[in-house]
């Protein structure tokens, strides 16, 4: 890295904040530049779902040691915070503690070399980098001796197309008011009267897709005339309901008790293997249409209705739709940076083979760092969830090894840089999202074993218009 220059860490989340943490304990001059308004301005917009981690393991050592410095006093090891909470409790303090380093309303727009496009050798890594930063004020431009993009994948989320393209109709007009993209927050008032009483779908088989599952479902219980389809790509449930009681992040297996007991009382209707290839309003409702050519046969009600060759089949009507599909990582600022990224994950090459979900949970990913993190263009590392590409799963704790391993690499400590040690909870499947509710842990315990998925339940299959009927 070049000395003459601060280390720039791009979001201010709970990595991001945890990276800088780091730096300015080793002594280095540290510049955190966040999109929003305020420290951790992802994890407020999902603030009211409360995390599958406890406070033991959302609280960073180096951040720990900083705000001790100021009288601060961490919450109860055992208890599941909301990520409002997590906020208010911890990243906006640790933001305060790190002061004038951290910028809000700071965009990055573009990272490269100085003087140097992506092509051009000569004497690249004698270069500071260059940050473009999009203000209130306009652009400008600073230099760095090195860069950490902790800037997550809460702003790409993947789209409702079964192709990873948005299905046909999904960015047309008049529908954007109809589609979501986050779990709903039914204590808003505004919220829950725009889903209770209707028909809504969840697309999606993670556990942010079974948090809007169990919050819908509560509505049912409540207005037995609201309606929850649930959407799945698979042909079958299969382990999407996790590890229950196996589980050894209890709250992560509460949540799937939870939404197994949604379905089985009939709050949740399920349908399989159904790859949206199209979204079109019907009078005052929603179709949602599967392409039957991408393979696979729509199972419902136990029964196989296998679509004709050249045409999709229609799943509807409904009212909304909570797209819950995952996230992708966001590249195109990133143009001249020399990036090294797995095909498949978009994940640093060396690190998508230990965190490959057909292979690993997020509890068997091996412990890694600056060494798997790395990139070409040295001095620039992906660190936190946008390190993981499109991998679906990631804990607090993995990002805070990973910045302790990236600022020891960065301070020339290159012995502790390798002594990467992460012991994480075990599971069969973990997915991402949370939880609403601050006794399910408690309730997971005295559930036994893991759960088996039920059989999906009957749901209405419509022919759209001007398609032809399926047999």
């Amino acid at each position: 890295m070049t000395e003459a220059h601060p280390v720039v860490v791009i979001g201010a989340g709970p990595v991001g904040l945890a990276a800088a943490a780091e730096l300015v304990q080793r002594g280095h001059s540290v510049q955190v530049l966040e999109r929003g308004a305020t420290a951790g301005a992802a994890v407020a917009e999902w603030g009211h779902v409360r995390l599958f981690s406890s406070w033991r393991d959302l609280v960073a050592p180096a951040a720990e040691k900083l705000l001790a410095a100021t009288g601060w006093r961490r919450r109860d090891d055992d208890a599941y915070p909301t990520g409002r909470e997590w906020v208010d409790a911890y990243l906006v303090p640790l933001a305060a503690a790190l002061g004038e380093r951290v910028r809000y309303g700071a965009e990055v727009t573009g990272v490269s070399r100085l003087g140097r496009d992506r092509v051009v050798d000569t004497d690249r890594d004698g270069q500071p980098f260059t940050v473009r930063v999009r203000t209130e004020r306009g652009e400008e431009r600073l230099l760095a001796g090195a860069v950490v993009d902790a800037s997550g994948t809460w702003g790409s989320p993947n789209p409702l197309g079964g192709d990873g393209l948005p299905a046909l109709g999904e960015r047309g007009p008049g529908l954007a008011d109809r589609l979501a993209y986050r779990v709903p927050d039914t204590a808003d008032p505004a919220v829950r009267a725009r889903y209770a009483g209707r028909r809504t779908a969840v697309v999606g088989s993670g556990h942010a897709a079974l948090t809007a599952l169990v919050a819908l479902a509560g509505l049912a219980a409540d207005d037995p005339a609201t309606r929850v389809v649930w959407v799945l790509r698979r042909g079958e449930a299969g382990d999407a309901f996790g590890g229950g009681a196996d589980d050894q992040l209890a709250a992560r297996g509460a949540l799937g008790t939870r939404a197994r007991k949604a379905v089985e009382a009939g709050y949740v209707e399920t349908v399989t293997g159904f790859r949206t290839a199209e979204v079109r309003a019907e009078g005052e409702s929603l179709v949602l249409v599967d392409d039957a050519r991408v393979g696979g046969d729509l199972t419902t009600g136990g029964r196989t209705d296998a679509a004709p060759a050249d045409h999709g089949r229609a799943l509807g009507p409904v009212d909304e739709v909570v797209v819950l599909t995952g996230f992708r990582p966001d590249l195109s600022f990133l143009s001249e940076i020399r990036l090294g990224l797995d095909a498949t994950l978009q994940a640093p090459v060396a690190l998508a083979p230990l965190i490959d979900p057909n292979v690993h949970s997020c509890g068997t990913v091996y412990p890694h760092g600056a060494v798997e993190l790395a990139q070409p263009e040295s001095g620039f590392y992906l660190a936190g969830m946008k390190s993981y590409g499109r991998a679906p799963t990631f804990l607090a704790l993995t990002g805070y090894e990973q910045v302790r391993s990236i600022a020891a690499a960065l301070d020339g400590d290159h012995e502790s840089a390798a002594r990467v040690e992460l012991t994480l909870p075990a599971t069969g499947v973990c997915k991402g999202s949370g939880l609403t509710d601050p006794d399910d842990a408690a309730e997971a315990a005295d559930e036994g074993g893991c759960c088996g998925a039920p059989g999906p339940a009957a749901v209405d299959l419509v022919t759209p218009s001007g398609s032809v009927p399926a047999p």
